[in-house]
């Protein structure tokens, strides 16, 4: 865990699709970091979504949902910083979160 601090019970209270959107938020910054070349923003954002990543899981483990394994498979291709895709596939989930509302 990074030095990231966030409210882990208002987390825990969003939807699947806030908190995966939410961290698709953090999925784009790193990538857009990556890709300008700056390392420190890139470093901040990948913690940053990894913490989301862990507090989602974390969640999931414990309501034993199916949904576990995607979110640790997403952690895993997020945290090797190698596939953009992995920016398309968040951001179904925000949208789906805007539309839920």
């Amino acid at each position: 865990m990074s030095e990231h601090v966030f409210d882990k019970a208002k987390w825990q209270s969003l939807t699947i699709f806030e908190q995966m959107g939410n961290i698709g938020s953090e999925v784009g910054r790193a990538f857009s970091a990556k890709r300008r070349g700056d390392e420190v923003a890139m470093t901040g954002a990948l913690y940053r979504g990894l913490d989301l990543i862990d507090a989602t899981a974390e969640q999931l483990a414990r309501n034993k949902s199916p949904r576990l394994r995607e979110v640790l498979r997403a952690r895993e291709v997020f945290a090797g910083l190698e596939d953009e895709s992995l920016e398309k596939y968040f951001m179904q989930f925000a949208i789906a979160a805007r539309e839920g509302r």
